[in-house]
């Protein structure tokens, strides 16, 4: 006979935010269990091979991710500070933010996805308080008042006080406990692949804003771009299809030859584009984090930041839980609801309402939004207004 193991939380998902969770959690008191239906993530790589798969990591992450012991882990050369960003519409209308006018040193970092995956891993797998399970696929959980009970695919039963959903934006932690959401799918898909160019990027992050959709050039290190252009589902499959020299073409001339001729580095890739809005992101033993949460269009890059800030505050709320001995009580887990409501709102109101303002070819909208981008370029307050949400 197996017997359970009993434990405070089970985080179901060793993504980047289910793995920053339980990194951040080390000396809360709890024990934990991590749960990964995947081999452990490490990986070694040369200075030739990059990952496509980026993500532009806010000051605030970054932090969190440095309070979490990964950042001081991560080899730096391959980590490129974004200085500033230059944002484009039509009609020559242009928007730029500069880390020195915001008196910041940086306004973000890219980082490849796994780099800081393999990061995490070699912290969790030193973590005390915490066992991996990996691969490990849960089979059935059920609820009580006083715990949850997860039943895994090799008969391991696990009985926890609370249960953090962070598996991804088909969460079957979000299904089992019964929490509905709603889908706006956006008829997108977001390319991406990495280019060597021609010219220096400076730190430099381009975007442009076109009718048929969003392209962004963001700076690795080196004469390097990683791309995320989010079109239509036929002009993905017609990108794909084409040559390298037909691709680097194509993309150099929808960004006006800002970094002249490129040259492709890696395979280029794409996924589907979605917005999953959820009426809550708690439900009795459970807290969902990251995609399982929420989902926005990648125009704002802040998806992985947003869920970085669902770990960090509801780690917060964990480790400052004080005499609650029941970290899976229905007080912590409104106390989180209400945190994390505004933010992800916001975040899903504003990439929302970019993303229809700026895919439209309505003849007043292309006017009034190249008003508007110029409008704020010249108004210092509201630069800054705009950028200081996105350092957090």
């Amino acid at each position: 006979m197996i017997h359970p193991m009993d434990l405070d939380v089970v985080i179901v998902g060793g993504g980047l935010v289910g793995a920053s969770l339980a990194a951040s959690l080390e000396h809360s008191g709890l024990a934990l269990a991590l749960l990964e239906n995947q081999p452990a993530p490490f990986s070694n790589v040369s200075e030739y091979d990059w990952d496509s798969r980026i993500y532009a990591i806010s000051p605030g992450s970054r932090d969190f991710l440095t309070r979490c012991g990964v950042w001081p882990m991560l080899d730096q050369t391959r980590i490129e500070p974004i200085t500033a960003m230059r944002i484009f519409g039509d009609a020559d209308a242009e928007l730029e933010f500069s880390a020195y006018q915001m008196g910041v040193a940086e306004l973000a970092c890219i980082l490849e996805n796994r780099t800081l995956q393999s990061a995490l891993w070699h912290i969790l797998q030193k973590q005390e308080n915490l066992t991996l399970l990996h691969p490990a696929a849960c089979s059935s959980i059920t609820f009580s008042d006083a715990a949850a009970t997860l039943v895994l695919a090799d008969g391991k039963t696990l009985n926890a006080k609370l249960v953090v959903g962070a598996d991804g934006r088909d969460s079957w932690v979000r299904k089992q406990a019964g929490i509905g959401f709603t889908t706006k799918d956006y008829q997108q898909y977001a390319v991406v692949a990495n280019f060597s160019c021609e010219r220096p990027h400076r730190g430099i992050a381009h975007q442009w804003f076109q009718s048929d959709g969003v392209l962004a050039l963001l700076p690795l290190p080196g004469n390097r771009v990683s791309m995320v252009w989010s079109v239509s589902p036929e002009k993905s499959a017609r990108l794909q299809e084409l040559s390298s020299d037909q691709l680097c073409a194509e993309v150099a001339g929808a960004a006006r030859s800002a970094l002249g001729s490129l040259q492709l580095i890696t395979p280029v890739n794409s996924f589907p584009l979605q917005l999953i809005t959820l009426p809550h992101v708690s439900a009795p033993r459970v807290a969902l984090v990251g995609d399982a949460a929420h989902q926005f269009h990648p125009l704002a890059g802040q998806g992985v930041n947003t869920g970085f800030r669902d770990a960090s505050q509801l780690a917060q709320i964990l480790i400052e839980r004080g005499a609650q001995d029941d970290c899976g009580a229905a007080q912590l887990l409104r106390r989180y609801e209400r945190k994390r409501k505004a933010d992800i709102v916001a975040m899903q109101a504003a990439t929302d309402g970019l993303k229809r303002l700026f895919n439209n070819e309505d003849a007043i909208l292309r006017s009034l939004r190249n008003i508007g981008l110029r409008a704020v370029n010249h108004f210092a307050p509201l630069k800054k207004m705009l950028v200081r949400h996105a350092l957090l």
